[in-house]
């Protein structure tokens, strides 16, 4: 068997599309490394779409290359259980020496042993002073001012060496640790970098700060309010209250995000030169994705929703550099993916056969041809049932009332609303996203027409044809995808079960051997029980019946 690559993936917090500059959507964005990377070695999707707006949710399915409804992956507060495998327990598995970051998002704090199930090393940090913090002395202002919600913090002081020293940082000076030492056995090495940023808070010291040209920014679309908007949308700008932002701020709000993700693309750089300095890169399939976007100001909102899906929020980077010896024409692919297309490739390149169903697609065909066939359809999906008060988060925003507030009250807030925080689906094709809520009126825009989808056409009788093949398309997602049977066959007979069938024909003493015998069988028939153990079986003690 040929040698297994490498495998690395990157994957920052809460990165738009937008956010890199090649896609040319915005003329702020700064991305160099990711661009040439585009432009050179890697293919660099468009339209890839994450499962879930969220990032707990949206790790547990690229990792699984399932669906959230799956297995009830709905909620920051469950992540993979022990019966469940990841892409990384699979490769390690199968010979990969695994090294991951703590903060991942996808294990459970609770078990002691998850993090030994999925991975060999884990680099947990703490060994650092805190970075220094905002130069303005109170960022967020008095309660009931534009900032107190709005995550902005702005320009980070330096320490003394000239920089602010991050968790991200640590993580990757910490990676390239791994990789400059070498691995036991001589192992291929599988590597997971769960950075923080961009996720707000939005904040950057310099060089990047001031790197960022706020008159190059795009026009905030929508910058209003959208009619017909879904009820959590509504509750959450009145509860984040930023109403008195003006353009000037928002053009500092996204310009500090813009400025993060510069940021992020220089520490992806530092990790591929370490790569390089190795002399493992060109055996490495390195993959780079997001888990979700940013509102950044669209309707007047900041962070994100669990459960809507502009695609500021749903539409993420994600660039696949593969291995050598692996066809590849770089470049970007216009065509739609999914993040669990993210589990499928990586369990393609590495050679190593999924122990559980999973819906992703490899990617390696489109890494070869950009015109490659994709997906005809995106989905994504969110939220929780009335009642369903496990689901809705606010627990953990402590007692209400106290000072300063969680940052992230105004969401947590709404998310207590049962119709607000309803369960959603999106289904998008290359035209039209379509949108069905359960307590709500469903959404349905023509993206070709109305981008920044601001006209609800969902009643619109010019679209009724669309929207009757949009249903249909989503109502055969699901079923192709509601559920999962595990690998692993049960038996339907317990050892008594069995032993009482061949007991009055089998001498006692040989009990013990007939029962480790009949373990062999897998989901026998009563006839097929009745056959084996009083023939086969019995043979075998030197017992034949009467």
């Amino acid at each position: 068997m040929a040698k297994r690559p490498h495998i690395i993936l990157f994957n920052p917090d809460q990165m738009r599309a937008d956010a890199l500059a090649h896609l040319g959507e915005n003329p702020a964005a700064q991305t160099p490394f990711l661009d040439a990377l585009a432009a050179g070695q890697a293919a660099s999707y468009r339209h890839a779409y994450c499962q879930n707006p969220v990032c707990v949710p949206s790790r547990c399915s690229f990792l699984t290359g399932q669906y959230p409804h799956v297995h009830g992956h709905r909620t920051m507060r469950y992540m993979l259980h022990g019966e469940e495998s990841s892409l990384f327990s699979e490769l390690k598995a199968a010979g990969y020496h695994v090294w991951m970051n703590a903060r991942n998002d996808f294990l459970p704090g609770q078990d002691p042993d998850a993090f030994a199930r999925h991975a060999d090393e884990v680099f947990y940090g703490g060994d650092e002073p805190p970075a220094p913090g905002p130069e303005r002395e109170n960022p967020r202002g008095e309660p009931g001012g534009k900032d107190y919600f709005s995550h902005c913090k702005g320009r980070l002081k330096t320490d003394g060496r000239g920089r602010n020293y991050s968790e991200d940082d640590q993580i990757v000076d910490a990676a390239l640790r791994r990789i400059r030492t070498p691995v036991p056995g001589d192992k291929p090495l599988c590597m997971f970098l769960g950075l923080i940023w961009p996720h707000p808070p939005y904040q950057a010291e310099e060089p990047y700060f001031s790197a960022i040209d706020r008159s190059a920014l795009p026009p905030r679309c929508p910058a209003g309010p959208v009619e017909g908007e879904p009820r959590i949308e509504t509750l959450i700008r009145q509860g984040q209250g930023m109403q008195a932002y003006t353009e000037a701020d928002w053009d500092e709000l996204r310009a500090c995000y813009a400025a993060m993700c510069k940021k992020v693309d220089e520490q992806f750089r530092r990790l591929c030169d370490g790569l390089k300095e190795a002399g493992i890169y060109d055996d490495c399939a390195i993959f780079f994705f997001s888990d979700h976007g940013d509102y950044q100001g669209r309707a007047g909102l900041s962070e994100k929703c669990q459960n809507t899906f502009p695609e500021d929020l749903v539409r993420v980077p994600l660039l696949i550099k593969p291995p050598k010896g692996v066809s590849l024409v770089p470049g970007v692919r216009d065509g739609l993916a999914e993040l669990v297309d993210v589990y499928a490739t990586v369990m393609d390149l590495a050679g190593v056969a999924p122990d559980h169903t999973h819906f992703g697609r490899s990617l390696r065909a489109s890494l070869a041809d950009p015109a490659a066939p994709l997906r005809p359809y995106a989905c994504c999906e969110g939220g929780r049932l009335a009642g369903e008060v496990h689901c809705d988060e606010s627990h953990a925003n402590g007692p209400e009332g106290v000072q300063p507030a969680n940052e992230y009250y105004p969401r947590l807030k709404a998310q207590e609303d049962d119709v607000a925080h309803g369960k959603a689906t999106m289904l998008r094709t290359e035209r039209y996203k379509y949108v069905r809520r359960l307590y709500e009126q469903d959404q349905l825009f023509d993206l070709e027409t109305d981008p920044h989808e601001t006209v609800n056409r969902i009643a619109d009788p010019a679209l009724a044809e669309v929207l009757a093949q949009l249903r249909l398309a989503m109502l055969g997602w699901y079923q192709a995808t509601c559920d999962a049977v595990p690998f692993a066959y049960d038996g339907r007979f317990t050892g008594e079960m069995l032993w009482a069938r061949v007991k009055r024909f089998c001498p006692p003493e040989q009990k013990e051997r007939v029962l480790a015998m009949a373990r062999e069988l897998t989901d026998p028939t009563e006839e097929e029980i009745a056959h084996y153990l009083s023939g086969n079986l019995c043979r075998c003690t030197g017992y034949v019946s009467q």
